[in-house]
């Protein structure tokens, strides 16, 4: 199933996380500030400080109220959060030594997200705004009253704990944030694949939308045909040939008639609830009349409980005789047919006793118009695919170790 519009985006996940961030910085800053208050380490302005740190705790909190509402977060709003953020850094900074503060690295670690998360023209007017605060904070800032010694030995572990704090920051979160791009963009690209898929089921189903109407009436003559023939010709042999071929028209006509009312209960979203076992030995025995120089032996292996029940979609019938199809086409005897369940799926395994899957066209089976077989139009792969993945399951071709190719049918099943 599509899901066209995500509960949350990369945006408002990486707005999450730079609200966390900015908590973080808060209460290493507090504290610092706290124990210099406290201890009397250093003659600092404490109601400025105070006060920008009052203020980037506010926008921490409307940030969070923000966040709950349903608004989407822009881009712009991300970097308007960005530039908050340099802004109350540089004014802490102004206060408490300018550019001789060992903390003034911090700048680099939203510079990182926003070169992470935003476009070119963002990060390059953050890394502006950045570049403009450090170097007014070399000419302009408030002094640190302190002997030499004093300001070298905390210039040295102030340096350390800086680089620990973005290094730490910068490894977690800023990756996370790229984390989160890439998983949309690869979300997009998924999207996209599926649009073209859906655009080629669109073009098949409307060439056989107009076959089936063009094949009713050669159907229609050719059972008129054969009636007349049985009546005019005794001969048993031929009244045998006769039965076959008429027995083949029928179903090819009821064929036809399913096809027409599969598209009138999707239409109407029809689907009834059945057991697996009932599906599958119908489907099965549908195809035997379509089939009937295949041999095949069925068993159903399932412990966990009973036969699971499902609500197969009007087109799952057909992609499952697909498979089968495809299966008899590769060895027509001593096909292994199972069917196996645990308690949130069902498979049905299909294995033929044929010469495999050639490794070198591997990649190619599924893909529309493209068959291994002389005859065909190499859509019956396809078409299953696009309806048991429609389905909620997933449809899987190996080669056996025996030899021959196994044929996996994955389907979730209802909840008992």
């Amino acid at each position: 199933m599509l899901a066209p519009v995500q509960l949350l985006s990369a945006s408002h996940q990486n707005l999450w996380r730079l609200t966390l961030i900015r908590i973080l910085v808060l209460a290493a800053q507090a504290g610092s500030v706290g124990f210099a208050y406290l201890s009397d380490f250093l003659p600092l302005p404490w109601l400025a400080l105070s006060i920008t740190l009052g203020f980037s705790a506010v926008l921490c909190v409307l940030t969070a109220l923000r966040l709950r509402g349903p608004w989407p977060v822009t881009e712009l709003e991300y970097a308007g959060q960005l530039a908050c953020d340099l802004i109350i850094h540089s004014v802490l900074l102004y206060f408490s030594g300018g550019s001789t503060n060992p903390f003034v690295s911090y700048y680099l670690v939203p510079l990182t997200i926003a070169a992470a998360t935003l476009p070119w023209l963002y990060s390059v007017i953050l890394s502006g705004l950045a570049l403009a605060s450090y170097t007014l904070l070399l000419v302009w800032y408030h002094p640190l009253d302190m002997q030499l010694v004093e300001r070298e030995k905390l210039l040295i572990y102030g340096m350390w704990l800086s680089f620990a704090l973005a290094a730490a920051l910068i490894t977690f979160f800023a990756a996370k944030m790229a984390e989160e791009l890439r998983r949309q963009e690869q979300s997009r690209a998924q999207r996209r694949e599926e649009g073209m898929r859906d655009q080629q089921l669109l073009a098949v189903a409307t060439q056989a939308a107009g076959a089936a109407h063009e094949l009713g009436t050669p159907l229609a003559t050719m059972s008129v045909l054969i009636k007349e023939l049985r009546r005019e010709h005794p001969d048993p042999l031929l009244q045998e040939d006769l039965a076959v071929l008429q027995e083949q028209v029928k179903l090819c006509k009821e064929t036809l008639q399913q096809l027409v009312r599969a598209a009138e209960a999707d239409r109407r979203l029809t689907v009834e609830e059945q057991s697996v076992g009932v599906w599958l030995e119908t489907a099965l025995n549908r195809w035997h009349l379509m089939r009937p120089e295949a041999s095949y032996r069925y068993q159903v292996l399932g412990s966990a409980g009973s036969l699971p029940r499902l609500s197969p979609p009007p087109d799952l019938t057909q992609a499952l005789l697909n498979l089968l199809n495809n299966a008899a086409d590769a060895c027509p005897e001593k096909l292994d047919i199972r069917l196996d369940w645990n308690t949130t799926e069902l498979c049905i395994s299909i294995r033929d006793h044929g010469a495999g899957v050639p490794l070198a066209i591997a990649e190619q089976l599924g893909k529309p118009f493209f068959t291994t077989k002389g005859k065909g139009f190499g859509l019956g792969l396809f078409l299953s695919q696009a309806s048991v993945t429609r389905a909620g399951g997933s449809v899987k071709l190996y080669n056996h170790e025996d030899g021959g190719t196994l044929t996996e049918l994955r389907l979730p099943r209802l909840p008992a």
